[in-house]
């Protein structure tokens, strides 16, 4: 895949695994620099001693040190340091996602407000194989939460709509996403066949956000790389990536998983574009170009209503006048209304679309 020509992009170590701690890390890169930051940040789970199954075996918990934070003024000092460092880099409509659960979030999500960056969505990963609750004296922590947000609310963010709209098997994407925890033959193991990261993310998690929030070519840069499924989902997908983990033994894991991966072709890493970003078409330009006429009757695509196409590109209808929009929702007694996909006219007969004549304008102008 090509580089970008864009200086600050070139100086970024793309598609390395960086060692250290990752605010100094961070720190050293470029400002507005990246596209997209995916974190999975430690969760702080205050365990108090083992925990055991029925049977009395033990469960392999998340006990290690980085996890462990001396009160919630520490987690609190870490947690708005690393946002900070993680903002600086973002690009100016860059993104960030990140990953917790009832033990951390709430912290993250008011940290991520004081920073300065702007929430777009929380989302429920619900998961269909859960932990459960082996001491019975809670319900079964069956959740994590992710919060999407933008750099500023001023951002024009990365969302592939129409993307995770065909993901979802053409019904618009929920935040509410039902997806299996990391097991079987993707659960990466150490040498003694134990696991090799507590809390590995499964690919498929990374796959939605990826789909869902970048373009082939962005930078995803993840600051708690752990065991590397934000790289290998962006390598897979043409995603440019940069991971930082100060654990040797997770590095080392993560970079031979990603060497194993194939990235798809580009073909094949093309999403569906977001209608949003298509090139605007007024519908006054069908006019001008004798698409459509002046005085032809445009008819509602539930053939209820009618009106007639003016010169400038208007449409009058009974006492109704205005743009495709605006009289299509006089005329229906709604707040609103999509002239594109409301109203069609006839050739031979059969009634078309409106809509395919400003596709067919698209096509020219991407040609």
């Amino acid at each position: 895949m090509a580089q970008k020509s864009d200086a600050r992009t070139q100086a970024l170590p793309l598609n390395e695994i960086l060692a250290g701690d990752c605010i100094e890390v961070m720190q050293g890169l470029p400002e507005n620099s990246v596209d997209l930051i995916f974190a999975d940040p430690p969760y702080n789970l205050q365990l108090r001693g083992d925990l055991h199954r029925p049977d009395s075996s033990k469960v392999d918990a998340v006990d290690d040190s980085w996890d462990q934070f001396a009160s919630f003024a520490a987690y609190d000092d870490f947690t708005r340091r690393w946002l900070a460092a993680a903002r600086r880099i973002l690009k100016p409509d860059g993104a960030i996602w990140v990953i917790g659960s009832y033990h951390n979030i709430f912290r993250v999500g008011t940290a991520l407000q004081d920073t300065g960056f702007w929430i777009l969505n929380d989302i429920v990963w619900r998961k269909t194989n859960p932990m459960p609750n082996f001491r019975g004296k809670r319900l079964t922590n069956a959740h994590e939460t992710m919060i999407w947000a933008g750099k500023s609310d001023a951002s024009k963010y990365t969302f592939n709509y129409e993307a995770l709209k065909a993901l979802n098997d053409g019904v618009q994407m929920r935040s509410d996403w039902l997806l299996p925890i990391c097991n079987g033959t993707e659960r990466l193991k150490d040498e003694n066949g134990d696991k090799a990261h507590p809390t590995q993310k499964p690919e498929a998690l990374l796959h939605r956000v990826l789909v869902g929030s970048t373009k082939p070519g962005d930078v995803v840069l993840d600051p708690f790389f752990g065991t590397g499924t934000t790289g290998a989902v962006a390598k897979r997908l043409g995603r440019d990536w940069i991971g930082i983990e100060r654990e040797a033994a997770y590095r080392k894991a993560a970079t031979k998983r990603i060497n194993n991966i194939r990235p798809a072709g580009a073909e094949a890493i093309a999403v569906t574009p977001s209608k949003r970003a298509e090139p605007r078409v007024p519908f006054g330009q069908l006019v001008e170009r004798g698409m459509l006429a002046p005085g032809e009757v445009l008819t509602s695509l539930n053939g209820r209503q009618t009106a007639r196409v003016r010169a400038d590109g208007t449409l009058i209808a009974e006492n109704v006048k205005g743009s495709i929009h605006q009289v299509g929702a006089a005329l229906e007694r709604l707040p609103s209304c999509n002239g594109w996909t409301y109203w069609s006219f006839k050739r031979d007969g059969q009634a078309i679309p409106i809509d395919v004549l400003r596709q067919q304008i698209r096509a020219e102008m991407n040609s």
